[in-house]
């Protein structure tokens, strides 16, 4: 019989909800410029997305191949306004979120982060291909709130 697995994220430790977008795969650098405010992210069903509650706080992270000009990492910092729910309209699953995605000069680079040995350990670091939601530490998120703040 194999043990159950134990959940890593748990609500006494969860310092913000990560949600990532490939900035390769899409232009968002150009959607973000357009419009910063951002109200919804894709998820996959699972127990993170069970715990995800209105008010907690959510970081957007900007992935990517390293082959663009672009400062791939943290671009963004809002709140979730209610849970995760399957969107009747297309069968995905989203979070609901106010969030503004920062001006480029604001973005903290994935190459500032892994420098940071507070940081260094970050799942989407160490997991990059994870499906939404990531998450970080409420250790991590103070951190990660200096840099956002400047």
């Amino acid at each position: 019989m194999t043990p159950k697995s134990v959940p890593r994220v748990t609500i006494a430790d969860l310092g913000a909800w990560l949600l990532k977008g490939n900035a390769d795969q899409a232009d968002l650098a150009g959607r973000f410029a357009a419009e910063p405010h951002v109200t919804q992210w894709c998820v996959q069903p699972s127990y993170r997305t069970r715990l995800m509650r209105a008010g907690q706080p959510v970081v957007f992270w900007a992935s990517g191949s390293r082959r663009r000009d672009l400062a791939y990492g943290i671009w963004g910092c809002g709140q979730l306004t209610g849970p995760a729910r399957q969107d009747p309209a297309d069968g995905r699953w989203k979070a609901s979120l106010e969030l503004t995605i920062a001006p480029p000069t604001a973005w903290v680079s994935r190459q500032v982060i892994r420098a940071d040995a507070a940081l260094a350990d970050l799942e989407v670091l160490r997991q990059p291909q994870a499906a939404n939601p990531s998450f970080l530490t409420a250790a991590q998120f103070t951190v990660v709130r200096r840099y956002l703040s400047g």
